[in-house]
């Protein structure tokens, strides 16, 4: 009983284990740019895809139109070589106590901050609008 217990706390805790590298196309905007008010955790049913930003940003898609910027605490050293990353939850919900696991390593999340990319788009599409315009 005791075995089953922990094997179905670690199917829970490895949410989002196999999740496709988001491509980043977003003509030099910042996803901190976009990042609003730090929150305590957020809801993850699945881990739908992942950008690296720098050794200790990550962004993640967790739905459509739902993207949270993760600051990690400490170093991370294979973070942006990573082809496969993992996010810890508990019952479906990461908080600021949980780890983006990469190969070996287990990297802290020290800050969760929801990303505007529907802000971001259209601005992003502004800039294109205007680059073409100016031609």
């Amino acid at each position: 009983m005791k075995t089953r217990s922990i094997t179905c706390f670690v199917a829970i805790l490895l949410v989002g284990c196999a999740s496709v590298k988001l491509k980043d196309d977003n003509a030099g905007l910042q996803y901190q740019d976009y990042a609003g008010e730090p929150v305590s955790s957020f809801w993850m049913p699945q881990l739908d895809g992942w950008t690296v930003v720098d050794d200790k940003l990550l962004m993640v898609r967790t739905e459509i139109n739902k993207y949270y910027l993760l600051k990690l605490a400490g170093f991370c050293p294979d973070l942006k070589f990573a082809n496969v990353i993992g996010v810890t939850s508990s019952a479906g919900t990461v908080d600021s106590f949980e780890k983006v696991v990469v190969g070996k390593d287990k990297c802290m999340i020290s800050e969760i901050r929801p990303v505007d990319m529907k802000r971001m788009n259209a601005d992003k599409k502004a800039l294109k609008e205007k680059h073409a315009a100016a031609k």
